[in-house]
Formats: structure tokens, C-alpha cells, sequence
């Protein structure tokens, strides 16, 4: 089992995140009104796809911040274990 290192966030790193992730979730929250409403199929793709661009740009910085914080010193060693956590980690972000 490969060992989670502890993820490091910076302040700003984390109140910009959170600050996204309470945008998304009322994003989510006003698709369900829409559907709700009745509106059309097409406003509503336009609010999912807005959606998926806001959850990439967050994936975004904590791919990025997990780069940065927890992947770099150990990538400098031949530690095995890390590359195959960075891999996995970069492949699911890349789906």
C-alpha cells in the first residue's frame, strides 16, 4: 500500500479553494432549480458545462499544489512508491 503524504496548503491556496467550491455548490444548486423550473435541456448543459470548467480549474490548483508540496523532494530519490503514487495521480486528473 502506497503511503498519502500529509497534502500542504497555503492559506491562499486553501481560501481560494474553498472560496471555488462554494461557487460550484451553488452553481449545483441552481441546476437543481432550473430542473425544478422546467427550464430548457440546453440552459441547463450551458450550467453543467460552466460546472465541469470550475471543478477542472480546482482540480487544477491542487494537482498543481500537490506538485509543488508533497512530489517534488521525493521525486529527487529513487523512491519507486512516489512515482507510482504521481502517476496515479496525474492519470486520474488527466480522464
Amino acid at each position: 500500500m502506497v503511503k498519502q503524504p500529509i497534502p500542504i496548503y497555503t492559506e491562499e491556496v486553501k481560501k481560494d479553494t474553498l472560496s471555488r467550491l462554494a461557487r460550484i455548490e451553488g452553481q449545483v444548486r441552481g441546476v437543481a432549480k432550473m430542473l425544478e423550473d422546467g427550464r430548457s435541456g440546453t440552459e441547463i448543459l450551458q450550467q453543467l458545462a460552466s460546472i465541469q470548467a470550475s471543478l477542472r480549474g480546482v482540480s487544477k490548483t491542487i494537482l498543481r499544489n500537490y506538485l509543488q508540496c508533497c512530489a517534488t523532494d521525493p521525486t529527487k530519490s529513487d523512491d519507486s512508491e512516489m512515482y507510482d503514487q504521481l502517476i496515479d495521480v496525474i492519470y486520474k486528473f488527466a480522464k
